[in-house]
């Protein structure tokens, strides 16, 4: 469901924005919300993930990373690796990152994240906000909110 943001602003600021968003009902909902995730966002290669703790991120990626074709067993969290690379079923890699214990943009770089980011595949990011100021323009920020129901809400705009 998309929704054009800014439709009351008469300065026409964000006429092309599109706010987006999917709700995640359950876990048994969640490849589901991955597929047309994944249909909504064609295009986009960095994705940001802004979540609290134990919201879902990685069990998200882990969702977007099956519907690639990426063995299921393979996807876990980058969290002291800082990076994971998976291949998806038509032998793309797909970059999975989390940031969180990231404390200086120095051990972001040095492990070559923009060799990461210019390559044009895909790049899911965890914890982005540890490192804001190192991300391209063009990076897809997803805001997931945990419902009073327990159910999850992916937004964004582009």
């Amino acid at each position: 469901m998309a929704h054009a943001a800014g439709d009351d602003d008469s300065t026409g600021a964000f006429a092309d924005c599109m706010q987006h968003l999917i709700q995640i009902h359950d876990l048994d909902d969640l490849q589901r919300a991955a597929g047309e995730f994944l249909s909504q966002v064609k295009g986009h290669s960095i994705i940001a993930f802004h979540a609290p703790m134990g919201s879902g991120k990685t069990t998200f990626t882990k969702a977007l990373c099956d519907s690639l074709g990426v063995n299921a067993d393979a996807v876990s969290s980058p969290t002291f690796s800082i990076v994971n690379e998976y291949l998806t079923s038509s032998g793309d890699p797909v970059y999975h990152f989390d940031f969180y214990r990231i404390t200086k943009n120095e051990e972001a770089l040095d492990i070559g994240l923009y060799d990461y980011l210019d390559s044009g595949h895909l790049c899911l990011m965890e914890w982005p906000e540890n490192i804001e100021d190192l991300l391209p323009e063009e990076t897809l920020v997803v805001r997931i909110r945990v419902e009073d129901d327990g159910s999850r809400s992916l937004i964004w705009e582009d």
